[in-house]
């Protein structure tokens, strides 16, 4: 019986990596649909050939890629981009990108997540003005005064910001500490 123990542990990894990928590629294919409702060139779409690219990276399957594209001609589901601003450990702010095709119930989860996260929300403003948008960048935001904090806090950080990032409309994630 000593196999059986170990393909249990096996089939356990097994199915934690494949909730994970599933999530990446689901991430991906949102992406690349949202950037290609306007344009889904990727010749003429310069955001469109990143997120292709970096989807490829990531070992997306072509078919998924594909799949992707051909919804986003025929996206009827009206997406609508949203910033959330929150505070975590230390004070740390953390800007949230989303796109979602139901604000209420996106702001509602990101919500929760900050409560079991020890994270707060954050009124509209109070954070941001924290973050600057490089040149020539599509979805990055960097700290202009990146903050020093603890060890501790740090960890906790860490794991607030990748319960974010897990969220199915969270496409990225943004904290003022250096990590």
């Amino acid at each position: 019986m000593s196999g059986h123990n170990k393909w249990s542990k096996i089939k356990r990894k097994k199915g934690v990596t494949d909730r994970e990928k599933s999530g990446l590629y689901s991430k991906h294919a949102k992406a690349i649909s949202s950037a290609a409702k306007h344009n889904p060139n990727p010749e003429t779409n310069q955001h469109l050939k990143q997120i292709i690219e970096q989807a490829r990276k990531d070992g997306v399957p072509k078919e998924n890629i594909k799949n992707a594209l051909k919804r986003a001609k025929g996206v009827a589901e009206n997406t609508k981009k949203i910033q959330i601003e929150a505070y975590g450990p230390a004070g740390t702010a953390i800007l949230v990108i989303a796109e979602t095709n139901n604000q209420n119930r996106t702001i509602q989860e990101i919500k929760s997540l900050l409560n079991n996260f020890d994270g707060k929300w954050a009124s509209p403003g109070s954070v941001l003005w924290n973050f600057e948008k490089p040149k020539d960048t599509f979805n990055e935001w960097r700290p202009k005064f990146p903050q020093e904090i603890s060890e501790n806090d740090e960890r906790e950080l860490i794991k607030l910001v990748e319960a974010l990032k897990n969220h199915e409309d969270v496409e990225g994630v943004y904290a003022s500490a250096k990590i």
